[in-house]
């Protein structure tokens, strides 16, 4: 009997849903000057209400403005994320402020059809702020490789450029299992230490990019565990003994000279003896934007030169 009564609540409930779906489709449908307006499901679980191939787009993440970009849609946006710097031409855009303070007024001001956000650093009060004023917010919410060229097949069918987004997806899902196929005839895992923070020593644990990337491209991440971004010392990371040191860091100009020059001092470190510490650009390697295959390609070229001919 409670069987029967958990079966029947469970298809109400289901029912329910259906049928309010249903019904916002259909008023969306019916909706006066948003023809072809359609109801989604955003993948923080938020309903937005969005015309077809929305216009005056603004993005509130760096990597997002690389999406839109990517899909060759630029022509839509009306304001970017401050740290949108890629490709050059989004320079000259708006400025929304950054993501983690996003200016509320200058997104409102800039009338966007829809705004484009990130759950893992979009302020969630600003986001609720924004639908309150009646501005479709989309939230994304990518956590490896494939979660990002999802989210691009996903963005590509809100704006209309479906065919655009498969062919891009399609693309970075070769490169993607190439890599793979590559690093899977190494004959061994060597042991890679990155660094993404200079005062602290930061890096990077499991289930963050950083990690998949490494581990895709056939390293061994000496930083692997529970802690997304662990801290060490200058003896902890000796002790390691990283055949390879990959150094990557918001900071910008001498500071990444002088952390290599640190790390060669010490001959007893076998990525110093070998000449295999490197500086990498970390845009193209923590930014979840179509570049991260890129920063794929470049980390196989790194830890695995023997393997790197074959890629285009």
């Amino acid at each position: 009997m409670l069987s029967k009564i958990g079966f029947e609540m469970r298809f109400c409930k289901d029912l329910g849903r259906i049928m309010i779906v249903a019904v916002l489709g259909l008023l969306a449908g019916f909706a006066p000057c948003h023809a072809l307006s359609a109801v989604h499901i955003d993948q923080s679980g938020h309903w937005v209400n969005l015309p077809a191939s929305p216009r005056r787009l603004v993005t509130m993440a760096a990597s997002l403005t690389e999406m839109v970009f990517a899909l060759g849609l630029g022509d839509r946006l009306a304001g970017v994320e401050q740290f949108s710097d890629y490709p050059p031409a989004v320079r000259e855009l708006p400025k929304i402020g950054s993501y983690k303070l996003p200016d509320l007024e200058r997104i409102v001001a800039l009338r966007p059809g829809l705004c484009l956000a990130i759950k893992d650093g979009n302020p969630p009060h600003i986001l609720a702020r924004l639908r309150g004023l009646g501005i479709p917010v989309y939230v994304v919410d990518p956590r490896d490789l494939k979660g990002v060229i999802a989210t691009i097949r996903e963005i590509g069918g809100l704006l209309g450029a479906a065919d655009r987004a498969d062919a891009l997806a399609a693309s970075l899902t070769r490169r993607h299992q190439r890599v793979r196929d590559l690093a899977a005839r190494a004959a061994r895992r060597p042991r890679v230490f990155l660094q993404i923070g200079v005062s602290p020593i930061v890096s990077a644990g499991s289930h963050t990019f950083l990690d998949e990337l490494i581990t895709t491209a056939g390293g061994l991440n000496l930083a692997a565990g529970k802690v997304p971004y662990p801290r060490f010392s200058q003896e902890q990371v000796l002790a390691l003994q990283p055949e390879i040191i990959i150094i990557t860091s918001m900071s910008r100009g001498a500071a990444f000279a002088q952390v290599k020059a640190g790390w060669e001092r010490w001959e007893t470190l076998p990525a110093a003896r070998n000449h295999r510490i490197h500086l990498v650009d970390s845009d193209i390697v923590d930014r979840p934007s179509p570049r991260l295959l890129d920063g794929l390609e470049m980390l196989l070229r790194l830890i695995h030169p023997e393997l790197a001919g074959e890629l285009p």
